[in-house]
């Protein structure tokens, strides 16, 4: 890849994790209830559904789903129902005392923020629309495929833990003095829960 071409690929890749969404919003929940450190696991589902989709549609796959409104349906409520369903169990949960706060901190596995943080990108049918119509812009057929996209594949994952573990965990940390008490806890929980359920609904009828 020619390093004009990698360097376009890092300013696009750097403006699109910027952009809010699911994953950011899963981020600063993480932060916020398990810690900015313990976050990274919840990223790293998330990088590990972003190079499934970025497989996807080196396969060709990707063109398969895009063209059969059923499958791509599918996938899209589902992923849009997940993500209401999280919104939903975090506008719910109970606030917890300082003691109980901290015990909570080390009770989620990290195997469990990490497959949600898969399933939150995963279950994204525009994720692959998106490589669809982005990987291209950076694909030279007449060069090597694998190396290609192995380049375009790191270079993303990298860009994307970097803005998710130093901007948007570390934008959490301005929501942690309301969750010093339980009115503050309620009122975080209801706001990030409002924000994954608007993003599900907005997955479910924007076409």
């Amino acid at each position: 890849m020619q390093f004009s071409l990698w360097v376009a690929l890092v300013g696009a890749g750097t403006l699109i994790s910027f952009t809010p969404g699911a994953g950011a919003i899963n981020t600063m929940s993480n932060a916020l209830n398990s810690g900015f450190r313990r976050s990274i696991w919840g990223i790293l589902g998330q990088q590990a559904a972003l190079l499934i989709h970025i497989v996807i549609v080196a396969l060709g796959v990707g063109l398969l789903v895009t063209s059969s409104p059923i499958a791509f349906n599918v996938i899209r409520y589902a992923g849009a129902a997940y993500l209401v369903y999280l919104g939903i169990r975090q506008f719910f949960a109970r606030p917890e005392l300082d003691a109980e706060r901290a015990r909570a901190l080390s009770e989620e596995p990290r195997r469990s923020m990490f497959q949600r943080g898969l399933w939150v990108n995963l279950l994204n049918p525009k994720a692959i629309v998106f490589f669809l119509a982005f990987l291209p812009q950076f694909i030279r057929v007449d060069q090597p495929l694998a190396a290609q996209y192995l380049i375009v594949a790191a270079t993303v994952v990298v860009i994307d833990v970097a803005v998710m573990w130093f901007f948007f965990a570390v934008a959490a940390r301005a929501f942690q003095r309301f969750t010093r008490d339980a009115p503050g806890q309620r009122v975080v929980n209801r706001v990030f829960g409002v924000l994954f359920v608007a993003v599900g609904v907005l997955l479910a009828v924007i076409h």
